[in-house]
């Protein structure tokens, strides 16, 4: 093992143990302080999780780097054992990164909040890991033709799929936060992190320090964009409502007051006047919050559903914004109002005690709705 081999290993394990101890702690401190927000919504028995996984991906790269040191201090680095144990470890990574990926709100729609789907990718996944294992039986020892490592090759294409999905999340994500120049970076990042695994299949691609390097900085740098993203998530978090604070009151048609004290929004008059499909959106989510058990408490938003594109719930909080005319750091966003459930269904975040809704107006709305679903849900 060469010093500048024994110096990356060695690095490896201790810039990733202490980052998934700091992220760790980040975790635990934030489920301490936000645990009303994370658990407001008990019928799905879930929180987030996405920074603990993150901090398993970083012990599996501990994991990883302890695996490298001690098959070049035993002499066994070029062996079938060793490189079925970089792919089953880089499958593990994967598979943690994947599930973090569930409770990225901007990541892919496909991914987010989506059950089905990450069980399938998870299927996709465990197919990859046997693959592998199948390719090293039968090319043995002789795995390495025309200078690629062809046991490898499932496992950098599962990887590839998995940056794409992660630098599309990333870069969303900081854009939204208002993070511009990190959206910015997260992207070279993503992009370096797949680079540093090509020589792993390439043999004859680079150098080894330059590989090395390579990839020292794209983990170093990763690790540095996780820490980011939790300081990121605790602004966030502490910058959202709490659902027991808010109070709407439905006082005629196209005609609400809003009480966020923590937007600095107290008993406001809101106005839709000519924009009643954003009204009565609005006032199907409440009637449904207010009286409604269960899954009713809820609206499908999707082609299928009762409300055919998230557009329409963008929309209802843009008009708010507008109305009130609010400061940029007093403006709502979709997720301060409205929770996302999975699988495509929404709900209002507020209490059903703090919703009021005018008994005529109601009985009105009723009448003429074309769901028959809410007079049941009113009875």
């Amino acid at each position: 093992m060469t010093e500048v081999e024994q110096f990356h290993n060695l690095a490896h394990i201790f810039i990733s143990f202490i980052g998934a101890i700091l992220l760790l702690a980040i975790y635990s401190n934030i489920r301490k302080r936000f645990r009303q927000i994370l658990e407001e919504d008990e019928s799905q028995k879930r929180v987030d999780s996405g920074l603990l996984y993150l901090s398993l991906a970083m012990f599996v790269w501990v994991g990883s780097g302890i695996w490298a040191y001690t098959s070049k201090r035993f002499g066994f680095s070029e062996t079938m054992t060793y490189q079925i144990g970089v792919n089953l470890l880089s499958i593990v990574n994967n598979l943690f990164l994947l599930m973090a990926l569930f409770y990225f709100y901007y990541a892919p729609k496909f991914i987010y909040n989506n059950t089905k789907n990450i069980k399938i990718i998870i299927g996709i996944i465990i197919v990859v890991a046997s693959v592998t294992l199948l390719m090293a039986g039968v090319f043995g020892e002789n795995n390495i033709r025309f200078g690629i490592k062809w046991n490898a090759v499932p496992d950098l294409v599962l990887s590839g799929f998995l940056c794409f999905l992660l630098l599309i999340s990333f870069y969303k994500t900081f854009l939204h936060r208002g993070l511009k120049l990190v959206a910015m970076i997260s992207v070279v990042i993503m992009v370096l992190i797949f680079v540093s695994q090509l020589p792993e299949i390439f043999l004859n691609s680079t150098n080894e320090f330059t590989t090395l390097l390579i990839k020292i900085i794209a983990k170093t740098s990763l690790i540095s964009l996780f820490l980011v993203l939790a300081t990121s998530w605790v602004i966030q978090l502490a910058n959202t409502p709490r659902p027991n604070e808010m109070r709407i009151k439905f006082l005629d048609w196209s005609l609400i007051q809003l009480s966020i004290p923590s937007k600095n929004i107290n008993t406001a008059e809101v106005d839709f006047g000519s924009k009643t499909t954003q009204y009565k959106n609005l006032l199907k989510f409440a009637i449904r919050r207010a009286n409604a058990q269960g899954d009713l408490q809820s609206i499908l938003v999707s082609s299928g559903g009762e409300i055919k594109n998230q557009t329409y719930l963008t929309r209802i909080i843009e008009n708010i914004n507008e109305i009130l005319q609010l400061d940029t750091d007093q403006q709502l966003e979709r997720r301060d109002l409205f929770t996302f459930l999975g699988e495509g269904k929404y709900r209002l975040r507020m209490i059903p005690e703090n919703i009021s809704i005018d008994e005529g107006l109601l009985h009105e709305f009723v009448q003429s709705a074309e769901n028959s679903e809410y007079s049941s849900i009113c009875n």
